[in-house]
């Protein structure tokens, strides 16, 4: 091997590492405060389904450790419920609930085939 080959193998080998480490690979995040790593460090660091990401422009996003669309609704529908909010229905993305009088809507986004996203009104455990 010749040294003009080794250096480009090696500058192949640290981009490659730069990449994986950075999570390049994952989709973008719809949010702005967690880069891709935190998110999955935050995720595999619980044992919880549901994990608070952060709170960001009104909203708290949570990211939900599960394939199954309808597993990931019944997991946010025990979180919100949790807070007194009553589940009325599903549309497209976003599960509503009401609570005196009052409508929540909580939308949810599939980050990667294995994680999905939801956004909840941040003032959901005050109302």
């Amino acid at each position: 091997m010749t040294k003009k080959s080794f250096i480009h193998c090696l500058l192949i080998l640290i981009i490659a590492i730069f990449v994986y480490s950075n999570k390049f690979y994952y989709p973008p995040l719809p949010i702005e405060n967690v880069s891709k790593r935190e998110v999955l460090n935050i995720l595999n660091s619980s044992s919880s389904p549901i994990v608070s990401l952060t709170a960001e422009k009104g909203y708290e996003w949570f990211i939900i450790n599960s394939q199954n669309q309808m597993a990931v609704d019944e997991i946010i529908k025990d979180k919100v419920s949790q807070s007194g909010w009553k589940f009325t229905n599903k549309d497209g993305s976003g599960l509503f609930f009401e609570k005196l009088g009052e409508r929540l809507i909580v939308t949810t986004e599939k980050w990667t085939g294995n994680y999905s996203i939801a956004q909840i009104p941040d003032d959901f455990n005050q109302k």
